[in-house]
């Protein structure tokens, strides 16, 4: 399966003054798998060690975190002495073991040599008191469920992936038949990897939507363990409320739909723990759209998505039926499955910051303002070829942007400073606006 995460990996292995590495992501994205890979395919050894499993090394990082006892215990414990230069640690489910993440700082400090790479869940740090997080000593890399070019190539449509990342637009046209029923099947399958690689070798819909509620089921299972016992209940309540505020015509993250009377302040915590855990996306409103967008944004306001669409799907019963129901899926329950999506895939990007545009007087709303290359490019999502957009038309008067971007199922094309961009494009958004 591939996952270009693997490009950044090889990019971190070739820095001089390489850190530490922390991959995060929610729960069964694949972090233990790219780690992995990366060691199979780019060392001639690596050490693999799981702290949720493995009692001896957790006594040897007890008892001392310096680099200069952890390595000749470590070389003990594999039997073999360890080259820093040819070699890759990986230190997973690192969150069971505070003291294996404070050591970092040392190796960052002491052993600089050493390739580590680590993953876990950070929501599990924040449990254990008197842990010192090592700031400014490592490195982070974020990884989510594959994106729909990702999907592509996992089903065995590499040349199409291609033609997206290369934003031929000519080739793209002649072939969207094909693009939208594989997005039809990315809404229903989603990006867990475990889902996408069951489904690409035996495309068993029944059997992707079993691996889904088994996915869900861990999640709450997670919850339960790691967070703290006071909480879990609201936690469970802004998770399960998510598929009824995305159905709203207009997604703000409303508190009484998930009880009445709910406020904010009763909430926070629990919604600061999923978003931490990566299971939520967190989209902010901004004020105004001027750059930096993060100066102006509303933290009143806000929508949430799930980590990703085939388990927002999952979680509201989509029939799999609707797949072969023409183009209806695309605007199923209010269009919040396409929301979803292109939230989604434009959390990926690395040059997109994501937030969205209201008035003062709440009569207009952008679904997304991108924050690319120093731009704020105002982002309308359509589930259909309708293209009427009254609210990007009143922004586009307002504030003159010189770009925007509507997401639809229309072909590509651009007419003064506005851009129609395929839905199943919605990856290359940010390579779209750097060329024009």
């Amino acid at each position: 399966m591939y996952r270009e995460l693997i490009n950044d990996l090889i990019k971190w292995k070739e820095k001089p003054s390489r850190k530490p590495l922390i991959i995060r992501g929610a729960r069964q994205v694949g972090k233990t798998w790219i780690m992995k890979e990366f060691g199979k395919t780019q060392y001639k050894k690596s050490y693999y060690v799981n702290f949720d499993n493995n009692d001896i090394v957790k006594t040897i990082f007890d008892k001392n975190i310096s680099p200069s006892y952890l390595i000749p215990n470590l070389e003990l414990y594999f039997g073999e002495k360890i080259n820093p230069s040819e070699s890759l640690l990986i230190f997973d489910e690192i969150q069971e073991t505070p003291r294996a993440l404070t050591s970092l700082k040392y190796f960052c400090e002491e052993a600089p040599e050493y390739n580590i790479i680590c993953a876990g869940s950070l929501l599990g740090v924040a449990l254990h008191e008197g842990t010192s997080f090592p700031v400014g000593k490592v490195e982070f890399l974020d990884l989510y469920p594959l994106s729909f070019t990702e999907f592509l190539r996992a089903v065995g449509k590499e040349q199409f992936a291609d033609l997206i990342y290369e934003c031929s637009f000519d080739s793209i046209t002649t072939f969207k038949d094909i693009y939208i029923s594989a997005l039809k099947n990315y809404y229903y399958i989603g990006g867990m990897p475990e889902v996408v690689s069951d489904f690409a070798q035996s495309g068993d819909y029944n059997k992707a939507r079993e691996i889904q509620r088994r996915i869900l089921d861990s999640y709450e299972q997670d919850l339960s363990k790691h967070a703290p016992v006071e909480i879990i209940p609201r936690i469970r309540m802004i998770w399960n409320s998510i598929p009824a505020q995305l159905s709203k015509e207009n997604k703000k993250f409303i508190y009484g739909i998930i009880k009445e009377g709910a406020r904010a302040k009763d909430f926070e915590l629990a919604l600061l723990w999923l978003c931490d855990c990566g299971l939520v996306y967190k989209v902010s409103r901004v004020t105004t759209p001027h750059i930096p967008l993060k100066a102006y944004e509303d933290f009143r306001a806000f929508k949430l998505f799930v980590v990703d669409v085939g388990l927002l799907s999952c979680m509201v019963s989509l029939e799999s039926s609707t797949l072969v129901n023409g183009d209806v899926l695309f605007s199923e329950f209010k269009g919040a499955l396409t929301e979803q999506y292109a939230a989604q895939q434009m959390m990926i990007q690395k040059d997109v910051d994501v937030y969205y545009w209201t008035n003062d007087r709440g009569n207009a709303e952008v679904d997304f303002i991108a924050g690319v290359f120093g731009k704020p490019v105002p982002v309308e999502v359509k589930a259909e070829t309708n293209l009427k957009a009254k609210s990007l038309k009143t922004f586009r008067e307002k504030f003159s942007p010189d770009v925007s971007v509507r997401l639809s199922m229309a072909d590509f094309k651009i007419d003064d400073g506005l851009v129609n961009l395929p839905l199943y494009s919605a990856e290359v958004l940010s390579k779209v606006v750097s060329m024009i």
